[in-house]
């Protein structure tokens, strides 16, 4: 049959090597608790501190949002650059419109008048 079993598992744990004979903590003991000490602390820097921790996980987090608001942005003038380009092979008032602004242009019979402001005096004294 089955030998006797410690009557819980607490029982086991601090029976035999666990304590010693005056019911001290022994040296396995002892040697136990300083290795899960160090175990703690451990996974306390890691989680903390080191790579993988809750402080670069929230600035890979913010990284992150930066690019998604860049990418938003640079989608948007995208379609702005897309609208742009089917509007200039659709027709030729796209094209005269965009020669007349940034070109300076004019057609046959029509007179070209540049109107120049003069600067405004300072009055500040």
């Amino acid at each position: 049959m089955l030998g006797a079993l410690p009557s819980s598992g607490f029982d086991a744990i601090f029976s035999g090597a666990w304590l010693g004979p005056s019911g001290q903590l022994g040296a396995k003991m002892r040697w136990l608790i300083a290795v899960l000490i160090v175990l703690i602390v451990v996974l306390q820097y890691r989680l903390w501190v080191g790579e993988g921790s809750l402080a670069d996980l929230h600035s890979i987090r913010q990284e992150i949002a930066l690019q998604e608001a860049e990418i938003k942005q640079l989608q948007t003038r995208n379609q702005e650059l897309q609208a742009e380009v089917e509007d200039l092979a659709a027709g030729l008032e796209a094209v005269e419109d965009r020669a007349r602004s940034e070109l300076g242009m004019i057609k046959p019979g029509e007179i070209f008048i540049q109107v120049i402001e003069r600067p405004k005096a300072e009055t500040g004294q």
